[in-house]
């Protein structure tokens, strides 16, 4: 085994072809569902595992194991056999909204005594005072954004929708460059606004543009952040496109390749009324 195919973790855990990272936070964590803190620790631990999203886990001491019932197992190979907890707080029930695992696989780290949540099954979750987002913040994920005078165009359904020299250029690890564009720079008469919206823990509450070009609507093609986080004000209420779904993304002239990315696929298209 080579040193390059393993991630080793401070408390340690090594897996050549599934590195997990599990290492103390050192931010306050606290998560509510129906007005309850259901947990509330100053000593979690912050799992960073292949192909999914950081997750807190606290230790039981610091969950309010009362409200917790265990529900179903299944076997997880690489943390040890999962235990699904249903919450249930008053008359409000999240099901499976907790888990917590069994003994480990051979070599592998002990998480018995800890206790983590499906983000989305709680209500609220604060880092610190501050609410926090989608899921936790991965501490070796970086998001920058960088003033830039290139020059940038943006092709769909054979229109010219955007054309900039003064860009805003988001680099975000793992993601290919992100192109925001003031909208003095956008056609924005081609904008429909979308009821679309998403949230990043890094950039805040996204709001979705569709395009019209002729009688073809392209849906969620653009979006913007209005209020973005503090740490991103450079974005705010620019425009971006997804490079992976319009016709072309130009910068300096030359047509950048189509990236792959989670919202690679398919354009959607609908009919104009």
């Amino acid at each position: 085994m080579e040193l390059e195919d393993v991630v080793i973790a401070r408390d340690g855990l090594v897996f050549a072809d599934h590195p997990i990272r599990f290492e103390p936070t050192p931010r306050w964590v606290r998560a509510v569902f129906a007005g309850v803190t259901v947990a509330d620790s100053k000593r979690a631990m912050l799992l960073t595992e292949h192909h999914h999203m950081p997750v807190y886990y606290f230790p039981v001491d610091d969950v309010r194991m009362d409200l917790l019932e265990p529900a179903r197992t299944r076997p997880d190979e690489h943390k040890g056999e999962q235990t699904l907890h249903t919450l249930r707080v008053g008359d409000r029930t999240s099901v499976a909204a907790g888990w917590t695992h069994g003994e480990p696989p051979p070599g592998g780290k002990d998480f018995r005594g800890y206790v983590a949540f499906y983000w989305s099954k709680l209500d609220t979750w604060y880092e610190e005072d501050d609410e926090a987002y989608a899921h936790p913040r991965d501490p070796y994920h970086r998001v920058d954004v960088l003033n830039s005078s290139r020059h940038v165009q943006v092709r769909l359904l054979g229109e010219l929708v955007a054309e900039s020299r003064r860009p805003r250029i988001l680099f975000e690890t793992g993601l290919p460059p992100r192109y925001y564009l003031p909208r003095a720079d956008v056609r924005m008469e081609l904008l429909l606004p979308s009821p679309t919206t998403s949230v990043c823990p890094y950039k805040g509450l996204a709001t979705y543009y569709s395009a019209q070009v002729g009688d073809t609507i392209v849906k969620d093609i653009a979006w913007t952040y209005q209020f973005p986080l503090p740490e991103i004000p450079k974005i705010e209420n620019l425009v971006c496109f997804f490079n992976e779904r319009v016709d072309a993304t130009i910068v300096d002239g030359a047509e950048l390749a189509v990236p792959v990315t989670p919202w690679s696929g398919k354009r959607r298209l609908a009919k104009a009324d």
